[in-house]
């Protein structure tokens, strides 16, 4: 009969998460991956043949969990809520699982990586990269009907730059972002979608197209260039 192995891949993989979580990196040695495990190290070895393989598959553990699940929110309809709903998710995400987000949001891939990976994991990392691109493109035609760079870069901005920079204190201070961050990043969300024209408002035509672009033409320009309404003059009073 075969024993059941006393520590599992998934213990040592939690173990590591955890060190790298709080201390980053660098401070998930072999050794200290053995201690948080309470595991021998030539159990670790046993399991993964090097420190790069380990830190990898926590990386790309990661990522892979929290880019399936984004998208799979992104690929809703219609577009313009899906879009806000996977912006919102990012946070959500974030408050759910702050170890897994300063894996990913304070840390670069190479940062688990010394010597190289193995071609499987080089793949496996293929695939996220570009899973990102042609999600987002994607989204940006659905959204917008069209992924030239600029439609693509207030796409990438509204989505994810503006989720991330709203957490990123908060997961370096190993705090859970506050639900109020949620407001900003709406406002900005929608701001974007403005800017693209792709609000549902303005998505309906209007029978004098000229009229309808006016108002947001005088809206832009500097306060000193906006035409001035000249008020009509009050008649006079008849003297007498």
């Amino acid at each position: 009969m075969v024993r059941p192995a006393k520590f599992d891949e998934g213990q040592i993989l939690e173990s590591a998460r955890g060190l790298v979580a709080m201390h980053g990196p660098a401070a998930a040695t072999m050794s200290a991956i053995a201690r948080s495990a309470r595991a021998p190290t030539g159990s670790i070895y046993h399991r993964f043949e090097s420190r790069d393989v380990l830190l990898g598959e926590v990386w790309l553990r990661a990522a892979e969990a929290f880019q399936d699940a984004y998208f799979e929110v992104l690929r809703g309809t219609p577009a313009h809520d899906a879009g806000l709903a996977a912006a919102l998710f990012f946070l959500g995400r974030v408050r759910a699982d702050l170890a897994e987000a300063r894996v990913l949001l304070l840390h670069r891939r190479e940062d688990f990586v010394e010597r190289g990976w193995p071609p499987a994991m080089e793949a496996r990392a293929k695939r996220l990269k570009d899973q990102v691109d042609t999600e987002l493109r994607d989204f940006s035609r659905r959204l917008c009907g069209r992924a030239d760079p600029r439609t693509l870069r207030l796409v990438t901005y509204a989505l994810l730059d503006a989720p991330f920079a709203a957490v990123r204190r908060h997961v370096a201070a190993n705090e859970t972002p506050p639900a109020f961050l949620d407001l900003p990043v709406t406002a900005t969300y929608r701001a974007v979608l403005s800017l693209l024209e792709v609000l549902p408002a303005q998505t309906e035509q209007s029978d004098e197209p000229g009229d309808a672009q006016a108002p947001r033409a005088r809206a832009e320009l500097p306060p000193e260039h906006r035409p001035v309404r000249k008020r009509p003059k009050s008649g006079r009073r008849a003297g007498g």
